[in-house]
């Protein structure tokens, strides 16, 4: 049983995150080319996105998270990032971080003991049942307009397994591509480990990737986008490195080692191995779905807070200085903009316009 609990207790490593923000007006320029280190310009005009915008959040988030994270001002959000690039109607799968406590519930199901568990049962099956709740919400408020799903950590991961086969209402006939219009990923974990019996999600995503493979849906109209970052390499080794940041003094001070020993133990939780690199929490190899344009982000971290700690950064996704370095990849392969540099709301130039403090 310690062993099956060893497993949860890894999942909790994985995911638990929040972020800041920040000043100054900028707004970016789609038109350029889109590369990892494109910087924003100045005076553009802001433009109306229609498309409903749902955030799954990952393991251990609060859906408060990415709306003032750590407690920080609103404008340092996520939500407030994607509003300043025009998006009107955004909402996020509602969870609390006690709700996660409910995976647990998978130690109930025989499923979790010989690693078939299945994403709808006991430990996931809620959140996928508030998922898909929550796009339809977007769906019909906003006047029927398609949703882009964007997936941080296991929200990724979990956004495809409720996607599914395709069939996203049996009564009905809905299909999935009716109401998800995109699926964009942020550090989620797309492939299990070699070793079946190590894998975290105990069978789950090894479920989802036989049944619903990499970009299942794209033929009926639903793009992919994965996200992952590549910022540190994992080394075992406890040593206080020369350019020591406050997230190494932490770890220092609880016997964890540094950023590197941290993120050695987190990848090696997730693919099996340590010396890899990633976002200090998710493997970037492992953050790539096939079938799916990917976007690889130099110095890019999983979390709106170093990892296992509540030192917020602004370097992971859904900060105001990295949303553009990927962001428009989504776009166009949501087909809210063309990839001729064409919106049919006017000018790329004229998409996002945003604060950074």
């Amino acid at each position: 049983m310690t062993h099956r609990l060893s497993s949860v207790a890894a999942l909790l490593l994985i995911g638990v995150s929040a972020s800041s923000g920040g000043a100054q007006a900028f707004s970016f320029n789609p038109l350029a080319t889109l590369n990892n280190n494109a910087a924003p310009t100045t005076n553009a005009s802001p433009a109306t996105i229609k498309t409903p915008v749902v955030i799954c959040p990952g393991f251990g988030n609060d859906s408060i998270d990415y709306l003032t994270p750590l407690s920080q001002p609103r404008e340092a959000g996520f939500i407030s990032a994607l509003e300043r690039r025009g998006f009107e109607n955004i909402s996020t799968v509602p969870v609390k971080r006690s709700d996660w406590v409910r995976v647990a519930g998978g130690l109930l199901d025989m499923g979790f003991y010989t690693n078939s568990a299945l994403p709808t049962g006991r430990g996931y099956g809620w959140y996928i049942k508030r998922l898909k709740e929550c796009v339809d919400i977007a769906y019909e408020e906003s006047g029927g307009e398609r949703v882009l799903l964007i997936g941080h950590s296991a929200g990724g991961w979990l956004a495809r397994a409720a996607m599914g086969d395709g069939t996203w209402d049996e009564t009905t006939g809905v299909r999935t591509a009716d109401r998800v219009r995109c699926l964009a990923t942020i550090g989620a974990i797309h492939k299990e480990p070699a070793t079946a019996g190590s894998c975290v999600t105990r069978g789950a995503l090894a479920y989802t990737n036989e049944m619903y493979p990499g970009a299942y849906l794209a033929g009926e109209g639903t793009a992919y986008v994965s996200v992952g970052g590549d910022a540190i390499v994992g080394n075992s080794a406890k040593d206080m490195p020369e350019d020591a940041t406050d997230a190494d003094m932490a770890y220092a001070v609880r016997g964890e080692g540094n950023a590197q020993r941290v993120a050695y133990t987190s990848y090696e939780a997730v693919c099996g191995e340590g010396e890899v690199t990633g976002d200090g929490v998710v493997p970037l190899a492992w953050s790539e779905l096939p079938g799916a344009r990917h976007v690889a982000l130099e110095g890019v971290l999983h979390s709106i807070n170093e990892a296992g700690t509540t030192i917020p950064t602004d370097e992971w996704y859904g900060a105001d200085g990295v949303v553009d370095r990927w962001l428009p990849a989504v776009l166009e392969e949501a087909g809210i903009v063309n990839k001729k540099g064409v919106a049919g709301l006017g000018d790329l130039a004229k998409m996002f316009q945003f604060a950074q403090q």
